[in-house]
């Protein structure tokens, strides 16, 4: 494979830098024209093949009304009203006729029609009503549509300053809204705060600015590979953010490493295309493993049935393919275009740094540390683990909850409309349970004795009269006192999926499809996790020729996770830094993000032992002694692997920035994981727990090691780096020192 790339880059680099630059211009104009058709809905989460949503789907083809959708709207009234007149205020019924007249509202209720009095107020001063909505197409429809209806409040003088528009579907769109605004922001924080890092780290003007520009080849191909699955599948608005982070990360990773590889193979005075194909065989291998590493651990999102979550899966699939591209392909084209130009525009202080850490391994103050942490590798890795164990243990009461209008903003309409109606309107209809019963035209009597039942249930706030929705649909909503996603709430629904219905009845809404959310969830994550986990050690079992080697990555990774949601539960389940990172804590976490967050800290953490054992292979496959390698190991990878992980840290950290709870929670656990993977598992827990294992860690069982010898011995094939004979190359490595 390197052979070969070495051939094209002889015929001509700049054509395979021209190739790559028109690959990702087609891709970021191909994909950027459908980001528009991206979903946005709380139907993301949903399983299509539950009961809950499948009813749903009944329920919308009888009525046209979609009840996972809809406006909940908030009235304030000049003047108290009356909840047992069954009369409408005129500013009420202003607001009534302007949403009954919206294209895509099925049907109003307000306490007039339900002849519901707790939907006023006690002081009696504001109301609300609730507007069910039909189904939208994918894409920027509902936007449009409640841009629309906001424009026509605003457009009235009597509405404007006295209604406020929330619900599932203004939450949709303000979410999808905030998230873009929020992205735009953080990356604007992170920005210069990246670009200062890079100038330092790759110790160069050139050098630092090659990595932005893989961000941009990686993010154009991902946008161009998930513009192309939209064309036969939906996919959610919310995997830009992992796309941009991502895309970012990757490209500074294989950039450092690839540079910081390239530069050596100068100082030791190989010519240019020398040091590229030196460097490609070597450290474009460990990119190679590295991206395909984090591309089959994010692959495994896909056998979630939730479009949010495979949406997920396939950006990072993308992305990863981005990444490789560039760095495989246009990085070392570049590389042999610039030659020892790599390093113009560098202080010259930096330059001598640098060769003087070109010197020997022996010196450097990483393989120092690794000796210190060799010479007690007991007590180190019992340590090491400990505290992994301790930041891991809240994770015993860890809570979920999901993503709906609580999880909004307080500055947003549909946080405010949420939090004004849980706090005076207790038992309300904004997030009801949906009893969808089949029954016969004459089954109004039954259902309503069935209701009566149901509302003398501890958690039911109310019960409204059962009523027809066609093709022998009846549908009973029953009003919560708890919010709707949290455990209370799933308690009382159990209670009245207890109670013994006269007909066939399904519940749906909020509280149900949360519930069948997690049943789906629990499902599909056994399978998930296995995904990884077999990936992980196939792909580094084939860089290493061991079985030991990845189980001990599977299971530090696994150590990395827990301590990661430990974490989590403490800032945001018990709302610890509630107050530095702005933000109200929920009491739970959102699942579907920490299993995207499982999916993303795995590959990073393999992407780094990648990293690191790629090099102490090189030095075991040159004849050095076991602690040596692995001294000598992380003396040249050990810098890389922390940079890399401080820089990764920016652009995904940088999502702590946004009012999204469940995006801060992905962009603070991201960091967090490769923040203790860096430090307590790869500078403690390998080198300690390699040393203890010795000549045991490239164990593998007789047939399998034939396999590997047989069948993927060639893709271990390594340089390294070794002083060239006198007189060969000086004019190169002279002119690379002065460039």
């Amino acid at each position: 494979m390197f052979a070969r790339l070495m051939q094209l880059l002889e015929r001509g680099p700049r054509r395979v830098l021209w190739t790559v630059g028109l690959l990702a211009l087609v891709c970021l104009a191909g994909g950027g024209a459908q980001m528009k058709s991206m979903t946005m809905g709380v139907d993301d989460y949903d399983d299509s093949e539950s009961a809950a949503v499948k009813v749903l789907e009944n329920v919308e083809k009888a009525s046209g009304a979609n009840l996972e959708q809809g406006y909940v709207v908030l009235v304030e009234l000049d003047e108290p009203i009356d909840p047992e007149s069954g009369e409408r205020p005129e500013l009420l019924r202003r607001a009534v006729d302007l949403f009954e007249k919206r294209p895509e509202v099925a049907a109003v209720t307000d306490f007039v029609s339900a002849r519901n009095p707790a939907m006023v107020r006690k002081d009696g001063r504001s109301t609300y009503f609730v507007a069910g909505v039909r189904g939208f197409e994918p894409g920027d429809a509902v936007t449009q549509a409640v841009t629309r209806t906001q424009d026509a409040i605003d457009a009235d003088k009597e509405l404007r300053g006295h209604v406020t528009l929330g619900g599932p579907t203004t939450s949709n769109v303000e979410a999808s809204a905030i998230s873009s605004r929020d992205l735009g922001r953080a990356e604007a924080v992170a920005f210069p705060v990246l670009l200062i890092l890079l100038l330092f780290i790759f110790r160069g003007v050139i050098a630092a600015l090659i990595p932005l520009g893989g961000a941009l080849v990686s993010i154009a191909v991902a946008l161009g590979v998930l513009g192309g699955v939209m064309t036969v599948l939906d996919l959610s608005v919310f995997a830009l953010n992992l796309v941009m982070a991502l895309g970012i990360g990757l490209s500074i990773d294989f950039s450092l490493l690839i540079i910081s590889r390239f530069r050596e193979e100068l100082r030791l005075g190989h010519g240019t295309h020398e040091a590229v194909g030196r460097t490609m065989r070597t450290a474009g291998r460990t990119v190679l493993f590295s991206g395909l590493t984090v591309a089959v651990a994010l692959a495994s999102l896909l056998v979630f049935p939730q479009r949010f979550l495979y949406t997920m899966g396939i950006a990072g699939i993308s992305t990863s393919l981005g990444a490789l591209i560039f760095a495989l392909l246009a990085l070392p084209a570049l590389l042999t275009v610039l030659g020892g130009r790599i390093n113009k525009w560098a202080p010259r202080s930096w330059q001598r740094s640098r060769e003087h850490g070109a010197g020997s391994a022996s010196g450097g103050r990483w393989y120092r540390f690794s000796h210190g942490v060799m010479r007690r590798p007991v007590s180190t890795a019992v340590a090491a683990g400990a505290v992994l164990v301790t930041l891991a243990l809240p994770v015993l009461g860890i809570k979920f909850t999901g993503i709906d209008s609580a999880s909004m903003p307080q500055d947003s309409d549909a946080g405010r409309v949420y939090t004004t109606l849980e706090k005076d309107f207790p038992g309300s209809l904004q997030s009801p349970v949906h009893l969808i019963s089949r029954a016969p035209n004459d089954a109004g009597a039954k259902l309503g004795a069935y209701g009566e039942q149901l509302a003398g249930i501890d958690g039911v706030a109310a019960v409204t009269a059962p009523r027809p929705i066609g093709d022998g649909m009846w549908e009973t909503q029953v009003a919560l006192k708890d919010a709707p996603l949290s455990v209370d709430a799933q308690d009382t629904l159990d209670a009245i999926e207890g109670v013994s219905a006269p007909y066939p009845t399904v519940p749906t809404g909020n509280t149900a499809l949360y519930d069948a959310m997690m049943t789906s969830l629990g499902d599909h994550l056994p399978l998930s996790i296995a995904l990884m986990s077999l990936t992980t050690l196939l792909i580094l079992f084939a860089m290493t020729g061991s079985v030991v080697l990845p189980l001990k990555a599977v299971i530090t990774n696994l150590l990395t996770l827990a301590g990661t949601f430990g974490l989590l539960v403490f800032v945001f389940q018990d709302g610890t830094l509630s107050g530095a990172l702005d933000f109200t804590s929920q009491g739970a976490l959102q699942p579907t993000m920490l299993i995207i967050l499982l999916a993303v800290a795995l590959a990073m953490s393999t992407d780094y032992t990648v990293f690191l054992f790629s090099r102490i292979k090189e030095g075991v496959d040159h004849g050095l002694p076991d602690r040596e390698a692995i001294a000598t190991g992380l003396e040249k990878v050990g810098r890389t692997v922390t940079l890399a992980a401080v820089l990764f840290c920016i652009p995904m950290g940088a999502l702590v920035l946004s009012r999204l709870i469940f995006v801060k929670q992905l962009g603070f656990g991201t960091a967090a994981s490769v923040v203790i993977d860096a430090t307590l598992v790869r500078a403690l827990l390998v080198p300690s727990l390699m040393a203890l294992f010795g000549r045991a860690n490239w164990w593998a069982p007789g047939p399998l090691r034939r396999l590997h010898e047989r069948f993927l011995s060639g893709l271990q094939e390594s340089d390294e780096p070794a002083a060239p004979a006198a007189g060969v190359n000086r004019a190169s490595a002279s002119a690379a020192r002065e460039a």
